[in-house]
């Protein structure tokens, strides 16, 4: 197991350290714990991350009326012209080794009644041609944490660290040390001592997850406040299309659901959208209906509530068995139930919500970031297989893919770089108990509330300024506070989420044009000469 340097020291060290403990964290350390020593760093309990929450399931060729070439191609089409060929070729290739990795891991996947054919149920969602994603009824994300977690728990050479979250990444730059610059670690405060412990790792990992939070309505945990890609560009790292923020079309609109998402996979087996007189919208915003990429039914939704007034609109299966509509969605079924809906015998209210973040910390195949020494992967991660929209439950098999390549990656080089020791402690010589915690809670309703309002599903230039201008102010006082009072993991999220709206703004204000997620009313159309990447980097020099 990694070792602490002594029994009360503060530092240590881990040949790998995880930051992150959902599919995509998990999975890395599950492929390297058999060569290498490894610290999970989770913000809460390990199971409290956005893939607990995963629905749907995984896509990948596993039938053979399906091929690659059909994945490819949804991919490519939901992507809008942002995807990277090479990337997405390269995903769906490894999406059946993935599969099997995962029940080999004693993922149990539901199974498709009957003899002969394919022994796993696939479903269909929006955006695919085939049925090709694989899942465990309607709670995937909770069977393969659940899973993974377990295979983890009883690993002697993972440690886990649970409540504990990142502050900032340690680099041989920031500490002035000679040589080229390397991630060396991270400084992490213990949420339940209040300390601030340093890591010192070979290879760090993000695996934070996406940002999501930054919006008033997700349907992401708490947890999903950007850590990781802000980490990243405070290092130095560059981020990439970030103004791609997936709005989920259908979450369930209660005061009482606390974010909860009605899968894609309701709408693939049958379910249609109506209006409150009972009245579907849908084929008359795009040919696929229901079906269609969420960007546009997320976008379709937006306009109807808009265009009459609507507090929500409805999600109808209620024509289906009351049996089938149990089988296939038993939490979905229950969870409703409880919320006073029986979707066996009548249509739920739902809303968009913002659910993915299709960008972030620019990696290549190997999940390498522009740090040495620092790999990235899952949502945090940009890759290239999303472009400017994520084709639905490409997400889960990305986390897994590309798990696989860091770990692959990682494992020949374990022993050749050196475990880093002597890192200075965190300096908190400096600063005070703060004196009023309203202003963290105040500054966290303002951010998530005028995101939602300026930088949502329908944009204007207008609006993007004046949420940048609001950004800007708000992220002067909380440098203001960062800097004179001891921190905690409010404050270290609301820095986290400050900078990740900035750099969604900077890069929605830098498209002009409407393309997938990105949908602005004063560039309504696509633009033949826009289908590249926003990639930005950070300053020169500005790494603190």
């Amino acid at each position: 197991m990694p070792t602490e340097i002594t029994a009360n020291s503060r530092e240590i060290t881990a040949d790998v350290l995880i930051l992150g403990a959902g599919t995509a964290g998990l999975s890395v350390a599950l492929r390297l714990a058999s060569s290498a020593q490894v610290a999970v760093i989770a913000k809460a309990d390990l199971t409290q991350g956005s893939s607990l929450y995963a629905q749907g399931g995984v896509a990948a060729v596993l039938n053979e009326s399906d091929s690659y070439s059909a994945h490819i191609s949804d991919t490519l089409q939901a992507g809008a012209g942002l995807c990277h060929p090479d990337t997405v070729e390269f995903v769906v290739r490894q999406g059946p080794p993935a599969i099997d990795w995962l029940i080999a891991q004693g993922v149990d996947f539901t199974r498709e009644p009957g003899p002969a054919g394919n022994p796993y149920h696939l479903t269909r969602e929006g955006g695919h041609s085939h049925r090709r994603v694989i899942h465990a009824a309607d709670a995937t994300g909770q069977a393969l944490e659940t899973t993974l977690e377990s295979q983890v728990r009883r690993h002697p050479n993972i440690r886990l660290y649970e409540h504990h979250i990142a502050v900032d990444l340690i680099t041989r730059g920031k500490l002035g040390r000679p040589g080229p610059n390397r991630c060396l670690g991270a400084y992490v405060l213990d949420k339940t001592s209040g300390e601030i412990r340093v890591f010192g790792a070979r290879f760090v990992v993000l695996a934070t997850g996406g940002a999501c939070k930054v919006y008033l309505y997700t349907s992401n945990p708490d947890t999903s406040t950007g850590d990781g890609i802000a980490m990243a560009w405070r290092a130095g790292c560059r981020v990439a299309n970030m103004e791609f923020i997936q709005f989920h079309p259908t979450c369930l609109y209660h005061p009482h659901a606390k974010s909860f998402l009605v899968s894609e996979a309701v709408r693939g087996e049958g379910g249609i959208l109506v209006l409150p007189d009972g009245t579907r919208f849908m084929p008359e915003h795009d040919a696929r209906a229901e079906l269609a990429p969420r960007d546009i039914v997320a976008r379709a939704i937006d306009f109807e509530m808009k265009r009459r007034g609507l507090d929500c609109v409805y999600l109808d299966i209620s024509h289906k068995p009351a049996d089938f509509i149990r089988a296939h969605f038993p939490n979905i079924y229950q969870r409703c139930l409880e919320l006073g809906f029986d979707m066996t015998r009548q249509p739920i209210p739902v809303v968009p919500a913002a659910h993915y973040t299709c960008g972030g910390v620019m990696t290549d195949l190997n999940a390498r970031t522009d740090l040495d020494g620092l790999y990235a992967v899952g949502e945090c991660a940009f890759t290239g297989l999303h472009g400017a929209n994520r084709l639905a439950s490409n997400s889960l098999l990305e986390c897994v893919v590309f798990a696989a390549a860091a770990a692959a990656d990682m494992a020949p080089r374990i022993d050749q770089a050196l475990t880093p020791h002597g890192l200075p402690p965190w300096d908190e010589s400096r600063v005070s108990d703060a004196d009023e915690l309203v202003v963290v809670s105040h500054n966290w309703d303002e951010l998530r509330r005028f995101m939602w309002d300026y930088v949502g599903i329908v944009r204007t230039t207008k609006r993007l300024e004046r949420a940048r201008h609001r950004a800007n102010l708000l992220q002067e006082e909380i440098r203001e506070y960062y800097s004179n009072f001891r921190i905690h993991s409010d404050l270290i999220e609301l820095r986290n989420l400050a900078m990740v709206a900035e750099l969604i703004i900077r890069s929605a204000l830098s498209r002009h044009e409407s393309r997938g997620l990105h949908y602005t009313r004063d560039y309504p159309g696509t633009a033949a000469g826009s289908a590249h990447d926003t990639v930005l980097a950070p300053e020169p020099g500005s790494a603190a």
